[in-house]
């Protein structure tokens, strides 16, 4: 049988779609090309709320923003969110496409087509957003417009990546491709090739206070404006990948203070520990505090750690070289398993993971699982203490404006204010690794 000219083009557009959809190696298409499985509705709404949300409050948001977002539009008869072609459609209108699944560290890869005047955005872990919209508007100029797509535009004025840092939207008509890498709360952007937003901290919409939540969902926001969507792949960034990520950016002037063989270099009662697979492995029943042994002023910190079940551990912050860590040194910065309460019993909030102990509490959940290596920094310069982990802030402190009164314990700690000591490891009995460890004299 003959096919006609008509139905033999109809067959190649419908293989063109399939083969479309085929995501790249690694990658999992979040779109199949045919329906909305796998998305829900979803809207400008703290990440967080939802997760501390009864499962049946849960289950009516989501119902609620589901509907709104297949509701049919008055004027044009079609639902909001259609599929065309291969083509996720939207009119402007109705709840955001949201991801039924979270996401932690990710590489997302995306094409869109919009139209003037439009104005929309893809939100990451729930957090607006990797801006899209008209950059010929004059009447958004005012907001950025004319400076094109892919900034981190809910950033505060300012701030690195709240604006791309080339123009490279393509003319209405033609699709546009994002390549957005997230690891931690950090974000960089390509558009059509260029890169447009350089490992920028993405800020928390909802609480600038706080870090962006660990995981969460992909949306597709609606602004107004017809935007279609195609080739939506996602590659989920394992703990070990993340981490030589992390270790490649800003390493200059860094140099390691333990060479992966011996304690060389090391002070204190090293019995403590031993170097097995180049790394220092904390050995059980030892307590005590062993250091690099040189004194530092102000400094920056990079290391990898690895915790057993209800591990604990801490790294010594301008240590005298004698007495107790936490209180003679400037501080302990705690090295804790996040679900240490599940293992071992209740904490105070300042003794959890990167807590200046007993005096500024770390925000927590940002731990790899256990037994698989994270990667932390700290900064210490004066009297201000900031630690990051696995890229993302979770402690930035001043020391000098701790009120002493309410500590816990209301403990003395006479070395808070020390200007200078060393950096070391403060072991409590638990197998608690450490590898790659350098120093950054500031």
């Amino acid at each position: 049988m003959k096919l006609s000219l008509v139905t033999s083009a109809a067959l190649f557009a419908l293989h063109a779609v399939i083969m479309a959809a085929e995501p790249p190696a690694g990658f999992t298409a979040l779109f199949n090309g045919r329906d909305l499985t796998g998305w829900r509705g979803g809207d400008t709404f703290d990440h967080r709320k939802v997760l501390e949300a009864t499962p049946e409050m849960r289950a009516a948001l989501f119902e609620k923003w589901t509907k709104t977002m297949l509701e049919v539009d008055g004027k044009t008869g079609k639902p909001h969110w259609s599929v065309e072609n291969g083509e996720l459609v939207n009119d402007g209108h109705g709840a955001y496409a949201t991801t039924e699944k979270d996401y932690g560290d990710f590489e997302l890869l995306v094409e869109y087509k919009t139209v003037a005047r439009a104005d929309s955005g893809i939100y990451l872990r729930g957090v607006p957003q990797v801006q899209i919209w008209d950059s010929t508007n004059k009447g958004e100029f005012k907001n950025g417009a004319d400076k094109g797509s892919g900034g981190l535009w809910n950033n505060s004025p300012g701030t690195p990546g709240k604006d791309p840092a080339v123009l490279a939207d393509k003319p209405f008509g033609e699709w546009n491709k994002f390549r957005i890498v997230m690891v931690g709360s950090r974000v960089s952007v390509w558009l059509n090739e260029q890169q447009v937003v350089d490992w920028a901290v993405l800020e928390n919409f909802y609480d600038r206070k706080v870090a962006v939540p660990a995981h969460g969902p992909i949306e597709l926001q609606t602004h107004g404006g017809e935007i279609r969507w195609r080739n939506i792949f996602l590659r989920e960034i394992g703990s070990e990948e993340a981490n030589k990520m992390l270790a490649a950016r800003g390493g200059d002037g860094f140099k390691p203070v333990f060479n992966g063989k011996d304690m060389d270099g090391w002070a204190g009662p090293l019995d403590c520990a031993k170097v097995e697979d180049g790394a220092i492995v904390w050995q059980k029943g030892k307590g005590g505090t062993i250091y690099a042994n040189e004194e530092l002023g102000d400094f920056v910190a990079r290391l990898e750690f690895k915790l057993p079940p209800g591990g604990n551990n801490g790294l010594a912050i301008r240590y005298p070289g004698k007495g107790n860590t936490a209180y003679e040194g400037m501080t302990e910065c705690q090295v804790l398993d996040d679900n240490y309460e599940k293992v071992r019993g209740k904490i105070d909030p300042r003794q959890a993971h990167g807590s200046a102990y007993g005096m500024v509490a770390a925000q927590r959940g940002y731990q790899h699982p256990i037994n698989e290596w994270n990667f932390e920094e700290v900064t210490v310069k004066g009297s201000t203490i900031k630690v990051e982990l696995n890229g993302t802030v979770i402690l930035d402190a001043d020391l000098s404006k701790v009120d002493m009164a309410t500590v816990m314990a209301k403990s003395a700690h006479p070395g808070k204010d020390r200007t200078s000591g060393f950096f070391g490891l403060a072991g409590h009995d638990d197998p608690v690794a450490f590898r790659n460890i350098s120093i950054k004299k500031l």
